[in-house]
């Protein structure tokens, strides 16, 4: 026998929003980030800035994967200049994280 649980619609899409915003601190795929990554991802200049880092990338070792340059990367990280959805599409790509683990809080 299995237990059922009854919501209201807005309960259940309250749940759902819930489960889709810890996906993304969690950069997706199953990552899962401790508070302490999750502080370091609040303080980051922005989220590009956390993964590069956390992937161990330079931002010229990532302009470089990506097919941009240094300038450009550090202009996004900082907010100074946006991106085009291709350019985040190949971070996110290079990152190993979705486009919106990229631009969550931005």
């Amino acid at each position: 026998m299995t237990d059922t649980i009854t919501l209201s619609r807005s309960e259940y899409e309250d749940l759902i929003n819930a489960r889709a915003r810890v996906e993304v601190l969690a950069g997706g795929a199953g990552e899962m980030l401790t508070n302490a990554d999750l502080e370091e991802l609040r303080a980051a200049p922005s989220p590009i800035a956390f993964w590069r880092k956390r992937r161990g990338y330079t931002q010229a070792e990532l302009a470089a994967e990506v097919g941009t340059t240094q300038p450009f990367i550090s202009q996004i990280e900082h907010g100074t200049r946006g991106g085009n959805v291709h350019v985040y599409v190949r971070l996110a790509k290079v990152l190993r994280v979705r486009v919106e683990d990229l631009v969550l809080g931005m």
